[in-house]
């Protein structure tokens, strides 16, 4: 159940929902739900709705009603506990048609009202009007797995998607160039917090609620990450081990609820190595698994993605992507994602998807993980900087320290030791600004002084890139470095590698699922002691320890790879015409977002040697997305490639 939409106009405006611009909002997102649609109209409210048919595929038909007709539906996402509460609620006098987790949410509702959240463990975004009330009630999931966009306008009307492009499809705003988050995106990938790059479009946020009546918007918080933790001392590693254990083989196993085919992403990683290993002891037929690569060496784990698959005895498909597949898909992938891809792997996903789609209408993946569980290499990074920077700025003298800075600085500009050194404490204040903020940066705030045109800076009104970032680690009651740094990710960071995964998966028509992401699962996992999370050098600690016996010892021990893409080889070489187009042309620098002097000396220095790639994958991806949305060049009737290099495993 993948894609809704709605409108809602107050009472002083006179207006009633058309129903031809209810349907375009619907149907510019068919890609979501292409197996059923449906709209609900009460006047100046309207919803719309279309599904991908995961449980009850017979009935489950949306905008949904309750017994009497007060209140309405429109729902994405599934509800693993909705079972739990059926025999509770027919006890209350509710009547069930179907067998859907969306009549579970429609009567908790009635019987709770906007707490009915609080009793969902899933991942859902969904929209209720009570007729009684004359309320439109909006939630979204405690993680954010599932997307939810609205535009408030002045006079009162409330605009809603599960994409962005639902609702320009409602000519409700001009598209444009949002300014004040331009720094943020440069910055950190992606905008952060509600803000997007179009001026008047925002999303709700994880764990919020929103509520709007006769024009009026009230936005609630009813769930956040806590990493207070627990006063039972006396508890050893492996009680927590096991504990943790147990919760996440029941976040694998709810989310097996299907009645269509179910499968797996599978990368040779531990996350997804281990959904595996869980799942194979929960399912009776061969798990189908599938994976991407690249053809180039170093941007290719399909041999560790086989081993698990032996091991297992999966039903393994692979998709080797060639660049020429990847370009040609990315402008179509823009307008799916609705804003500039945040990470090239995110092309490698829709690729993997498509694969998928041909098997399989439900996939698990592995996300979540690494944020729970510091499995970035910036986090010790930054916890050795801080610790060690502090030490040596308090016992050596400033013109020591001058020295050292000098003669790093004075290293060849392409030595990779030059590179290293410039990122640690002796190069750096031993600060989160510097350490943390700078040090990880696409474009850094010095680098953006740079970058950004005089007016572009006036228009941006000098917003501090970091400062969603800056506000989330202060507002987190952890209390330790590490902890605060993972709040802040699960928060920003990983809310971006979430939507990048629904947009991608949606724009195959399959639904993924993230069991790293069981709010209970979440709960624990930040209460833990540091050390269960990153021990010395040793990431996951406790997800390694928990899958001892069950992976192999090469998966359990290999370090983090991440998913590698050759853009910087790619933009350096066979197509620098990407660059030269999206970056350097007359029309890119027409715009005067960005100085051309400053622009034109990255890519001097990546085609010398130096690895800019995420600077250059970052102002292409943005000029792709102004032509497209800003400009009105939009591709979204355009066919996506298919690979041809499928390998059946």
């Amino acid at each position: 159940m993948c894609g809704i939409n709605g409108i809602a106009f107050s009472s002083r405006s006179g207006r009633r929902v058309d129903p031809s611009l209810l349907a375009r909002m619907r149907d510019v997102i068919t890609h979501r739900g292409p197996d059923d649609e449906g709209i609900f109209i009460d006047g100046a409210v309207g919803l719309g709705h279309r599904r991908l048919s995961i449980v009850d595929v017979a009935g489950g038909h949306q905008p949904m009603t309750n017994e009497d007709g007060s209140v309405h539906i429109t729902y994405n996402g599934e509800i693993y506990n909705h079972a739990d509460y059926r025999e509770q609620l027919e006890a209350r006098g509710h009547v069930y048609k179907t067998h859907c987790d969306t009549e579970t949410i429609l009567h908790l509702y009635e019987e709770h009202g906007a707490s009915c959240v609080q009793h969902l463990r899933g991942m859902f975004a969904f929209a209720i009007w009570d007729q009684r009330r004359q309320q439109l009630f909006i939630a979204r999931d405690r993680l954010g797995v599932k997307p939810l966009y609205y535009s408030h306008g002045d006079d009162g009307s409330l605009y809603f998607g599960s994409e962005i492009k639902a609702l320009l499809a409602a000519n409700a705003l001009k598209p444009e160039l949002n300014f004040a988050a331009l720094p943020d995106y440069l910055a950190n990938h992606a905008t952060s917090g509600e803000e997007t790059l179009f001026s008047g479009i925002k999303r709700l946020l994880p764990g919020h609620t929103l509520t709007w009546r006769d024009g009026r918007v009230e936005i609630s918080r009813y769930w956040d990450v806590s990493f207070a933790k627990s006063e039972q001392t006396d508890r050893s590693d492996q009680d927590y081990i096991a504990e943790w254990s147990e919760l996440f083989r029941k976040a694998v196993r709810l989310r097996l609820m299907a009645d269509v085919p179910l499968g797996m992403f599978l990368s040779g990683g531990i996350d997804s190595s281990a959904i595996a290993a869980v799942m194979s002891t929960m399912v009776s037929e061969p798990i189908k698994t599938f994976s991407v690569a690249f053809k180039e060496r170093e941007a290719n784990e399909l041999e560790y993605a086989r081993l698990v698959a032996e091991a297992y005895k999966t039903d393994h498909h692979e998709v080797v992507v060639r660049p020429e597949d990847f370009f040609a898909a990315l402008p179509k992938l823009v307008w799916h994602e609705d804003e500039p891809l945040a990470h090239p792997s995110s092309v490698a996903l829709y690729f993997v998807s498509q694969l998928a789609a041909k098997h399989v209408k439900v996939v698990l993946t592995g996300e979540g993980s690494d944020e729970l569980l510091a499995g970035y290499a910036r986090y010790r990074k930054t916890i050795y900087n801080l610790a060690l920077g502090e030490r040596y700025h308090g016992a050596m003298p400033v013109g020591i320290r001058n020295l050292i800075r000098n003669r790093i600085d004075g290293l060849p500009v392409g030595s990779k030791v030059r590179q290293k050194l410039v990122r640690t404490f002796l190069s750096l204040q031993p600060d989160i600004e510097s350490i943390y903020f700078d040090n990880f940066a696409v474009f850094s705030r010095s680098r953006q002084e740079r970058l950004l045109t005089p007016n572009t800076r006036a228009r941006s009104g000098a917003v501090d890139p970091y400062a969603g970032v800056r506000s989330l680690l202060e507002q987190t009651d952890a209390k330790s470095p590490l902890d605060r740094l993972l709040y802040a990710d699960i928060k920003t960071y990983l809310h971006e590698l979430l939507m990048k995964q629904d947009q991608m998966s949606m724009a195959a028509s399959i639904e993924s699922r993230v069991p790293f992401l069981d709010h209970k699962l979440v709960e624990f996992t930040s209460s833990l002691p540091e050390r269960l999370k990153l021990r010395g050098w040793t990431t996951k600690y406790v997800l390694r320890q928990s899958m001892k016996g069950l992976l192999p010892e090469t998966i359990l021990s290999r370090p983090k790879m991440g998913f590698p893409v050759p853009i910087g080889k790619w933009f350096r070489e066979q197509y620098h015409s990407m660059v030269d187009e999206y970056m350097l042309s007359k029309r890119s620098m027409e715009r005067g977002l960005f100085d051309e002097e400053f622009v034109r000396g990255i890519v001097k220095r990546h085609d010398a040697g130096e690895d800019h790639s995420e600077r250059l994958w970052s102002l292409v991806n943005l000029e792709m997305w102004q032509r497209q949305f800003i400009d009105g060049e939009q591709s979204g009737n355009d066919i996506l490639p298919e690979t041809e290099a499928v390998l059946a495993g």
